[in-house]
C-alpha cells in the first residue's frame, strides 16, 4: 500500500485485501446485530482493527450465538460500550486508509450482508462491494489442484473455517470466538494458500503443510 506505515511482508506479490470477521447476536441481519468487528489488512498485517459494541436498539440475541462468541446479555446491553453506529464509522475510517478495499474471509458474504444492512439502518452511504475472496473457494481449488477430494456433506464440499485452518496447518479457532482472532487466522490461511508463506508471528510455530509450500518464486 502506497504510503503505508507498515512494510508489506509479502513484498511486491502482496495485494491489498481487507480480511474481516464479525461476531453477531444471531444469524439474521434484520433481527440480529453486529457485536464486534475484526479486520486485518492482508498485505500489511500489522494494520489491524478491532472494536466491540453494544447490541443495536431493537435487535434480538440468540443464546446459541452468544454461546459461540462468549458475550453475555449484560455485555451486549452495556451502555458504556460504543454504539454499533460509532463502531461502523470508525471501521469505515480505518478502511478508507486502505487503497483496495476488496473484502476477504470465510463465508464472508454473511459478514457483508450484516455490514450492508447496518449501513442501511444508519443511513451511511458507504460502498462495500459484494465481490469477495473466500477461503472456502481457495481451499476447494487447492484440493482440486492436488486431485484430492475435499470433505463432503449432503453431496457438497463441507469446508468449514476449522477445515480451512487444519488444511493450512493451524489449530481450530479458540472458543469463545473473537472477531480479531478469526480475521488473523483467515489472513494467515490465505497467505499459506496463496503463497505458501507464514504471515503473522503468532502462527510461526505452526508448520506449513508441505503441499502448500511453493517451490518456484512467483513472478
Amino acid at each position: 500500500m502506497q504510503g503505508s506505515k507498515y512494510p508489506s511482508i509479502l513484498g511486491n506479490n502482496g495485494f491489498l485485501m481487507i480480511v474481516i470477521d464479525l461476531e453477531m447476536s444471531g444469524l439474521d441481519p434484520v433481527k440480529n446485530s453486529i457485536l464486534s468487528i475484526g479486520a486485518v489488512e492482508f498485505s500489511n498485517p500489522k494494520n489491524q482493527f478491532y472494536m466491540e459494541c453494544r447490541m443495536r436498539d431493537g435487535a434480538e440475541a440468540d443464546p446459541e450465538a452468544l454461546e459461540v462468541n462468549g458475550f453475555t446479555k449484560k455485555q451486549i446491553t452495556d451502555k458504556s460500550k460504543p454504539s454499533l453506529e460509532e463502531v461502523l464509522k470508525k471501521f469505515c475510517a480505518w478502511m478508507d486508509e486502505v487503497d483496495d478495499r476488496t473484502i476477504g474471509g470465510h463465508n464472508v458474504q454473511f459478514d457483508i450482508r450484516f455490514l450492508k444492512h447496518s449501513f442501511y439502518i444508519y443511513e451511511m452511504d458507504y460502498k462495500i462491494g459484494s465481490r469477495c475472496i473466500d477461503t472456502y473457494a481457495l481451499t476447494y481449488v487447492s484440493y482440486l489442484k492436488r486431485k484430492v477430494k475435499p470433505p463432503m456433506k449432503d453431496n457438497r464440499a463441507d469446508i468449514t473455517s476449522n477445515v480451512v485452518f487444519k488444511y493450512c496447518g493451524l489449530t481450530h479457532e479458540p472458543n469463545p470466538h473473537n472477531a480479531l482472532t478469526g480475521a488473523k487466522m483467515m489472513a494467515e490461511s490465505m497467505s499459506r494458500l496463496l503463497y505458501g508463506k507464514n504471515m503473522l508471528a503468532e502462527f510461526r510455530d505452526m508448520p506449513i503443510p508441505r503441499y502448500l509450500k511453493i517451490s518456484k518464486r512467483l513472478p
